[in-house]
């Protein structure tokens, strides 16, 4: 058995896997990793791999370390089942490598660009080759919600549960339109553009707001809200 955790900016979800299969998965907020324990306990898991997107203390690391008796902690150097010719590999965001690897295990040699849309969207191109070439990082919906009301005297802060119409009737609906549809074309931008250089290109779509982005755009998408978790499994039975 596997213990999968992928550590966020807001929550951290954990995978428990056996072979490919997902048995058990959930999402927890806080910044306690006790719940580590319990899990390798109780199912017997014998490999673990962390990816955080967050810097954690020794303290929490320790959570982690001291529950598990192989633990992965996924960075730069862990060795990967694709390459990278990322300028720095360094700072480059352990979920964003997890998801293309996740997307590469379902399409291998093609073309893929993987869009993650969390608390930040990022936009990954891996190369038919199976060579990570590097991508675009910009605000989620949230952030940009969050960011509208906040730099600004009198809009309100508006949940991005809701309608979306064309043209907004009124401040919330304009807000949120403003941004998901906003965002919808960014990303309809960066298919159509990719699809030219690369005909054949698959797109695979993951992340917290992958429901709300799917359904507001038209290109064929394969949406894929495991994509990490698959990536990471991938990554830990690729080390021996």
């Amino acid at each position: 058995m596997k213990l999968i955790i992928d550590i966020g900016n807001n929550s951290t979800k954990y995978f428990l896997f056996k072979g490919e299969s997902i048995l058990l998965h959930s999402r927890r907020s806080g910044t306690s990793f006790e719940f580590v324990g319990e899990l390798v306990a109780q199912y017997g898991v014998q490999r673990t791999i962390v990816s955080s997107v967050i810097e954690l203390t020794e303290g929490q690391k320790q959570q982690i370390q001291s529950s598990c008796q192989c633990v992965i902690w996924l960075d730069c150097n862990t060795p990967l089942p694709i390459k990278t010719a990322y300028g720095t590999p360094h700072t480059l965001g352990s979920d964003r490598l997890a998801a293309a690897v996740g997307a590469m295990i379902q399409a291998p040699g093609r073309d893929i660009l993987v869009i993650d849309a969390g608390s930040a969207i990022t936009i990954d191109f891996l190369d038919k080759s199976g060579t990570f070439r590097g991508g675009n990082i910009s605000p989620g919906i949230k952030m940009r919600l969050t960011a509208l009301h906040k730099f600004t005297d009198k809009l309100p802060l508006v949940e991005k549960e809701g309608e979306t119409p064309l043209l907004g009737q009124d401040t919330e609906s304009a807000i949120r339109s403003g941004v998901i549809r906003g965002i919808c074309h960014e990303i309809q931008g960066y298919i159509t553009q990719m699809k030219e250089l690369y005909p054949g290109l698959l797109v695979f779509l993951t992340g917290g707001d992958e429901k709300i982005l799917t359904d507001n755009i038209k290109s064929c998408i394969f949406a894929d809200k495991f994509l990490v978790a698959k990536g990471l499994n991938k990554i830990l039975e690729n080390i021996s």
